[in-house]
């Protein structure tokens, strides 16, 4: 097939790419050409600007593709844009969405059928912890509105893997290697559960090749914390209750991955993946990501999301109330 990849080259749309070539399919990607590149020289690149909305977009003209999948769109405007222009041009349109559109729902597990948020306006463009959610709705419905039953949308959960730019599942793998005790979150019942970035690759393929229409959320198995301390081989934890954390002021930016069960977006890490499974979605054990990703860590550099002192800090208040 003739495949377009909107994005293509950090992280999910490098995966993305790799496994579409793997399976012989003819790749275009387009981006603006400021990152680092290390695919493949077969793949095409070319180059446009979604945030130039249609004007940035001219490489597109006049070509047509089996599927494009949607990695860069986040705001209205770009995605609105992209399905304006490939809408005759493209068979099928694939949007990476998020889980972040089901905003904080009260229970688990967290399927395809639990009401989304509203939909951020066409004129919201600044994409953070608040607003990620409601522009991920937004630009869904366009692209549904656009392809109808020509169009996949897959909802992550948080991502891991090799060549992941975001400190969150790798803080643990590099923070497990090292000497001297660790601070593991609550108490080991709170749970934890991400998504390999290559299976995610694989089943963008699967849609693709068999044009599935429909919303699939994509999610691993959901593991509790002390599980994830085991697989991560941690050789010696020590555990910090959850309110000696939020007292701590602690966020989800200092430890990364830790929702614990009834706080703030908890239910967000028992997400439901039946249907992308029977569709299809195979996954990769826990243990075989974290051996990649602790391979891929080797030489790289690292400022850890919660310092040294602050953690040696947080252990002694622990243990003073013990």
């Amino acid at each position: 097939m003739k495949i377009l990849v909107l994005g293509g080259t950090q992280f999910v749309g490098r995966h993305i790419v790799e496994a579409m070539v793997e399976a012989d399919h003819k790749v275009s990607i387009l981006n603006r050409g400021r990152s680092h590149d290390p695919l493949p020289a077969g793949v095409e690149r070319l180059r446009g600007d979604r945030d130039a909305g249609t004007a940035g977009l001219e490489a597109l003209r006049g070509r047509t593709w089996d599927v494009c999948v949607d990695v860069s769109g986040y705001t209205p405007r770009q995605v609105r844009s992209s399905t304006e222009i490939l809408a005759a041009a493209a068979g099928h349109y694939v949007y990476i969405s998020a889980v972040s559109v089901y905003g904080d729902p009260a229970g688990g597990p967290v399927d395809e059928d639990v009401p989304l948020l509203a939909p951020a306006p066409d004129d919201v463009t600044e994409v953070n912890g608040e607003t990620y959610g409601p522009l991920k709705v937004a630009c869904e419905r366009i692209a549904l509105d656009t392809f109808a039953d020509r169009c996949t949308v897959l909802r992550p959960q948080i991502v891991a893997g090799p060549h992941d730019p975001f400190d969150r599942f790798s803080y643990w793998v590099r923070r497990a290697s090292q000497d001297g005790v660790m601070l593991a979150p609550g108490d080991g019942s709170d749970f934890v559960q991400v998504i390999d970035a290559r299976d995610v690759a694989r089943f963008v393929r699967t849609v693709s090749e068999h044009r599935l229409p429909g919303s699939f959320n994509l999610a691993g198995d959901r593991v509790t914390w002390a599980t994830f301390m085991a697989i991560l081989g941690a050789r010696r934890i020590e555990w910090v209750a959850a309110d000696i954390l939020a007292a701590a002021g602690l966020t989800f930016a200092e430890l990364p991955l830790y929702r614990p069960v009834g706080g703030a977006r908890s239910s967000l890490m028992n997400v439901g993946n039946e249907r992308a499974r029977r569709a299809g979605l195979r996954l990769t054990d826990l243990a075989e990501t974290v051996r990649d990703v602790r391979r891929w860590l080797v030489g790289t550099a690292w400022s850890p999301a919660l310092p040294p002192e602050r953690e040696a800090a947080l252990l002694s208040l622990a243990r003073r109330g013990r």
